[in-house]
């Protein structure tokens, strides 16, 4: 990085969030990236096909950003703490409402042009004027401009302590002005800046990634990328343990067993599994029946029956892998007393992408007629649920969720899942008190003060039962033992790297 420049630096920006939570788990592709670059091709199998057309504006962002395709001005480290991407510094002004964001001078777009300040600019405030908004500025009013040869401002209507946290969601990537259509579409082919080109898709099934040479980070030792999108995860471990591909993410714990022990690889994660309750039509507006549901559920019978030891009874939306969130901990207060569901009659969805959440379902199915409701489950691919999912059409349903997907920051997250304005609010939660503690929590800077807020809040969350956390999850990934360098991330942002190869 730069020499500082006079005002608050980067380096005071999360002195990490997530202090002392995860350490790297592989190799590092930044430590093999001068290498001779002469690998072959990679075969990978990823659960969740694209269900937006790859738009970088919503979940199909995580896809670009596992297979390399595309970066943002920073990224994550492995501890939570905002670092250098695109950008190789940046520096905050006294109010805390404006970033200036000094790019690398040696990044190309996969098209050949020049990543410009002017470029940038423009890609974030696309970015920013998308509808729905992505999750990582959901309620933001973020503007950006070049302010000089390669300089950028980023600015926020209030006060954002975390932005450049904020600037490393994969859906504020940067793409070239070639990507950008007059219909407001984005088109990913050839126009990023990561160090694998998506060349060819094939619908929802496939994509063909060659190595982009000009990559700022050096050449990628594997020649490209050949990824099928595989719902099923049976399919998915079968696929790697005859040889079809080289890497298979998110390998269902059923199947382990199956597999060459040499072959699994496990990593704590931020991941739950909660039963989301919609809080705006159906039964579950009432807060009576949605304290109902809670009582019925058993979390232990979830851990132990449904991921046999790869998750455990969730204590809240916080996991036991953020090692800072026990100890802030406090109960959820004012929550409804439970009515009798007298046979009122619910819909669950989820999807199969995961195979334990149709189980996890099926067992929370019996907990709830048990207790009086009567349950029907609608399951699907989740590109074809994700739409419904967040208009409300089910009264509840069984998602699983990185917490710390979004941005790295504790705080962001509960913004996009329980505002009011929230941009995943699969609980279409709308609670004046939550929005007041999601703002108050918004405002903090420091660190641990930004922790001890977004616990205030999670407690406020739990105690209108909008959600019910079931499971903090760890995930298995199935590498080929040929294999050297495949990325298991925490935060399941990265997949493969510039060191990932035969």
């Amino acid at each position: 990085m730069r020499p500082p420049r006079p005002r608050l630096m980067a380096g005071l920006l999360l002195a990490p969030l997530l202090s002392g939570c995860f350490s790297s788990s592989s190799d590092d592709s930044s430590s093999d990236s001068s290498g001779s670059g002469k690998g072959g091709r990679l075969r990978v199998a990823l659960a969740f096909p694209p269900a937006e057309n790859y738009s970088p504006y919503g979940q199909d962002a995580f896809d670009l950003s596992r297979l390399g395709v595309t970066e943002g001005l920073t990224r994550l480290d492995a501890n939570g703490a905002a670092v250098p991407a695109l950008a190789e510094s940046w520096s905050s002004d006294k109010s805390g409402r404006s970033w200036v964001f000094t790019l690398r001078g040696d990044a190309k777009f996969q098209d050949g042009t020049d990543v410009t300040a002017e470029a940038v600019a423009s890609a974030l405030a696309r970015a920013a004027e998308a509808d729905p908004a992505p999750s990582a500025v959901s309620g933001v009013k973020l503007t950006a401009r070049a302010v000089g040869d390669g300089r950028v401002e980023v600015s926020t209507a209030e006060a954002d302590p975390v932005l450049p946290l904020r600037l490393s969601n994969p859906s504020l990537a940067v793409f070239s002005s070639k990507a950008y259509g007059k219909d407001g579409k984005v088109n990913p082919v050839g126009t990023a800046t990561g160090p694998f080109e998506l060349t060819r898709i094939t619908g929802s099934t496939t994509a063909a990634l060659d190595r982009f040479d000009d990559y700022w980070g050096g050449r990628a030792q594997a020649s490209g990328i050949d990824a099928k999108f595989v719902s099923d995860g049976t399919a998915r471990a079968n696929a790697l343990r005859t040889g079809d591909v080289d890497i298979a993410e998110a390998i269902p714990v059923a199947q382990v067993t199956t597999l060459d022990k040499d072959t699994v690889h496990e990593v704590n994660t931020a991941r739950n599994t909660s039963l989301y309750l919609n809080t705006r039509t159906g039964v579950f507006k009432d807060a009576g029946l949605r304290a109902a549901a809670r009582e019925a559920i058993d979390t232990d019978a979830i851990a132990r029956g449904v991921y046999e030891g790869y998750a455990e009874p969730a204590q809240g939306l916080y996991g036991p892998a953020l090692t800072w969130a026990a100890g802030k901990r406090t109960e959820p207060a004012g929550r409804a007393k439970a009515e009798g569901p007298k046979g009122k009659s619910v819909t669950v969805a989820t999807y199969n992408d995961r195979p334990e959440l149709p189980e996890a379902a099926q067992v929370l199915q019996q907990q709830l007629k048990k207790a009086g409701f009567t349950v029907k489950l609608e399951v699907r691919a989740y590109a074809r649920l994700e739409s419904d999912l967040l208009a409300g059409k089910f009264d509840a349903s069984v998602v699983s969720r990185n917490m710390m997907l979004d941005t790295g920051d504790p705080v962001t997250v509960l913004a996009g899942d329980f505002s009011c304005d929230g941009s995943y609010n699969l609980s279409l939660l709308c609670d004046k008190n939550v929005d007041r503690l999601i703002t108050a929590a918004q405002t903090e800077s420091d660190p641990a003060e930004r922790q001890n807020a977004a616990m205030r809040t999670e407690a406020a969350i739990l105690g209108t039962d909008a959600v019910i956390p079931l499971v903090h999850l760890k995930v298995v990934t199935g590498v080929g033992t040929s294999v050297k360098g495949a990325l298991l991330d925490p935060y399941e942002r990265d997949f493969v790297g510039t060191g990932t190869r035969l």
